[in-house]
């Protein structure tokens, strides 16, 4: 299938007025959008209606987690569907399965563990519905295109996560918890009539699926396992999927001590949404700026320091300092989640061209499983050195990360350079065959020689050297 949103590789840079002109991109962007909106508020009301039966905070935790963990078993058990089935069909079933849960919970009084359960089962399918809107993008938006794209789904998604948080305290206030529920179903509801209505009906040969998939030997199961297995195997693939996967991880274990910190600094009341809010604050300049004013290659560049640059700042609650530089640290922590600008283009270069879906919702259900675990690992430190301390040490994590980047070191001895204009080797090796025709062509355009040291994404190559991605 053809790209459509122009041209954009090497050290072209697109525009966001481009990637929004493609109009099926700017259907799964909005609806995408409303569904995170709804996602919001459907989980502070569930976690409200838990905490309101039971009193409990445990569950009530619980309940507002409870859809992020099982995510990254659905995308090793479930995840090669991405690939395998329909994408319009695929994403407007999540979206009715998202509607119907959250009508059940409002409309069907259940114990609280059956609640729980409706919400963890419709998480494990998640990946699935997401991984195959990911495919999509990639395969309409190219180039740096494509790097703005996902830029403007991480705006969206930071935006609509803060205007659902608020509107789900002001829907809860006006009309109850259950009809807040029925509220979330129907903004899911109208996602899966849009995406049903207005996303084109793609044939098998235009996703690039095949019929039961690449690897459809067997079922839906043992295909994602053995797809997962592929992918987390090939060295260039599983570096880049942690390096996307720690920083945030390390992050949201420092976030979830705000409000701790807050209430041992004895800060005015409501401050800790203020520090909690600048997050967010931070990520949507930091990809406006970063994906608006850079190009390509000085995007890639900046990958490390961008990384530190989410870490060094919450070193600074070692001192524990007052309200304002706390806001000022967190706003500079936020600006650094833009290093993921930087690894998508090679990220996308390293995937092969039939598991793509599963690849891209492995990689958000893993980013989702850690930021929940995240919390709880620093949660525990926290019990020991004091908040401050432990919100250092995730800072100090995170800076570690960027260094263990940095030793990506590059080859010392020449790259052979595959034929990009054959097929590749399967498995793992067809990861690497693809990358370095990616390096290849993008130094021809352009880029800085390959023994510059900036980022250096590395990958095994089939004669047993590495190739490096500038």
């Amino acid at each position: 299938m053809t790209p459509t949103a122009g041209p954009a590789q090497g050290d072209h840079r697109a525009t966001y007025r481009e990637v929004l002109a493609e109009p099926r991109f700017r259907l799964l962007f909005s609806t995408r959008a409303v569904a995170i909106t709804a996602g919001s508020l459907r989980i502070t009301t569930f976690s409200v209606l838990v905490f309101a039966a039971t009193g409990s905070a445990l569950l009530s935790a619980l309940a507002f987690g409870i859809g992020f963990l099982p995510q990254l078993f659905g995308s090793l058990l479930l995840g090669s569907l991405a690939d395998r089935l329909p994408p319009r069909a695929l994403i407007a079933c999540g979206y009715a399965l998202e509607c119907a849960a959250a009508l059940l919970l409002a409309l069907v009084r259940m114990p609280i563990a059956a609640s729980l359960g409706v919400v963890a089962l419709v998480a494990l399918a998640t990946p699935v519905f997401g991984g195959a809107s990911s495919r999509l993008v990639a395969q309409w938006l190219e180039g740096d295109a494509y790097v703005l794209g996902r830029s403007l789904n991480n705006i969206a998604s930071s935006g609509a996560q803060l205007f659902g948080l608020a509107l789900g305290g002001a829907v809860v206030a006006v009309l109850g918890p259950h009809r807040a529920l029925t509220v979330s179903a129907a903004l899911y509801l109208g996602c899966a009539l849009a995406v049903r209505i207005r996303l084109p009906r793609l044939e098998l040969r235009e996703f690039g699926g095949a019929p039961g998939g690449a690897r459809g030997d067997g079922g839906a199961v043992r295909a994602s396992l053995h797809g997962a297995g592929l992918l987390l195997r090939g060295h260039t693939v599983r570096r880049l999927m942690l390096a996307q996967w720690l920083p945030p991880a390390f992050v949201a274990g420092a976030e979830g001590l705000i409000v701790a910190y807050a209430g041992g600094r004895h800060f005015a009341p409501g401050w800790y949404a203020v520090l909690m809010g600048c997050l967010p604050v931070g990520m949507l300049v930091g990809d406006l700026l970063v994906g608006r004013l850079l190009r390509p290659p000085a995007r890639e560049r900046l990958v490390v320091p961008l990384i530190a640059l989410m870490g060094l700042p919450l070193v600074g609650f070692a001192a524990e300092p007052g309200v304002g530089v706390s806001s000022c640290l967190l706003l500079l922590c936020g600006f650094g989640f833009a290093y993921c600008l930087g690894l998508q283009r090679p990220f996308l270069d390293a995937l092969p061209q039939d598991g793509q879906g599963q690849a891209f919702g492995l990689l958000g259900s893993g980013s989702m499983t850690l930021q929940g675990v995240g919390p709880a690992c620093f949660g525990s430190v926290a019990a020991g050195i004091g908040t401050g301390g432990a919100i250092a040490l995730a800072g100090g994590a995170t800076a570690l990360t960027a260094g263990w980047i940095l030793s990506w070191h590059p080859p010392t001895s020449p790259v052979p350079v595959p034929n990009c204009s054959t097929g590749a080797e399967n498995g793992t090796e067809q990861h690497a065959s693809r990358f370095s025709c990616a390096v290849t062509v993008a130094g021809r355009v352009g880029r800085e020689p390959p023994r510059t040291p900036h980022v250096a994404l590395t990958g095994s190559h089939p004669g047993g050297s590495l190739c490096k991605k500038s």
